[in-house]
């Protein structure tokens, strides 16, 4: 499968980055490419048009429901159904409890059935099968409801960490990956609050701690250099590792 990142600045939108956005592509036995995205975040639809036809994709998992990563779902849901074309067949949205209201409620629509024509909402409630990929949440250490993702592939594994604070969960996510996308939006040595983000140092652990051979680290928030994240995360982890930009792309 490849990774394409779309947006990766922590938090909010950034100067050179929209919020998070990741696009999974995986091609199944009869050639034909699936499309996922890994949140959707403010500002992420607009640079999603470059890589790919949003009319093309076929499933959209949401980390968690703050705005950084789900709130580009509304410029979407009106790309689906005033498309010049015709509306849009309905595509599966994943995520937390609550995830249709509350989408449609950031949209001022009505509560039960505001965007249903233009996507399936879903509750995470097991793994799921899109295609050839496999996404597995994984519950994350966050003050709202949030997850982790693993998607697998052809015997290949992605984890994405989502928002999280330090937890066990955190080992079951990276067992086994072939790639670990982590957060890292807290500086090593302040007092930051628990259970909430990761530090580049605490990214790079993890990656050590499940012997993950490729680290990219992703959601530094705009006030904070990406290179001093990757400069923390070096000082725990040996292997390969980068920092998320626009445009990125990782064949996992």
């Amino acid at each position: 499968m490849r990774l394409t990142v779309i947006g990766c600045s922590g938090s909010f939108a950034g100067p050179d980055s929209a919020a998070s956005c990741y696009l999974v592509e995986a091609d199944d036995a009869d050639g034909r490419t699936w499309r996922v995205l890994l949140d959707l975040g403010s500002g992420a639809l607009g640079p999603l048009q470059r890589y790919a036809d949003p009319a093309r994709i076929d499933a959209v998992f949401f980390s968690h429901l703050h705005p950084d990563h789900c709130m580009d779902l509304c410029g979407y849901y009106v790309l689906r159904k005033y498309h010049p074309g015709g509306a849009l067949p309905p595509i599966p949205v994943w995520g937390p409890v609550d995830v249709a209201e509350r989408m449609s409620r950031a949209y001022d629509l009505p509560e039960r059935h505001g965007m249903t024509s233009e996507f399936d909402f879903h509750e995470y409630d097991g793994p799921v099968t899109v295609g050839p990929l496999v996404i597995e949440p994984v519950p994350m250490a966050h003050p709202v409801p949030a997850y982790g993702m693993r998607v697998t592939a052809d015997g290949r594994t992605l984890s994405y960490t989502g928002d999280t604070g330090p937890c066990e969960a955190l080992d079951r996510l990276a067992d086994g990956a072939a790639l670990l996308l982590a957060e890292a939006s807290f500086r090593h040595g302040e007092e930051n609050p628990g259970d909430l983000h990761l530090t580049g140092r605490q990214a790079g652990e993890v990656a050590a701690r499940n012997a993950v051979p490729r680290l990219v680290v992703t959601h530094v928030p705009p006030w904070y250099d990406a290179d001093d994240m990757l400069s923390e995360a070096a000082t725990t982890f040996a292997g390969d590792i980068t920092a998320a930009v626009p445009g990125a792309t990782y064949d996992v």
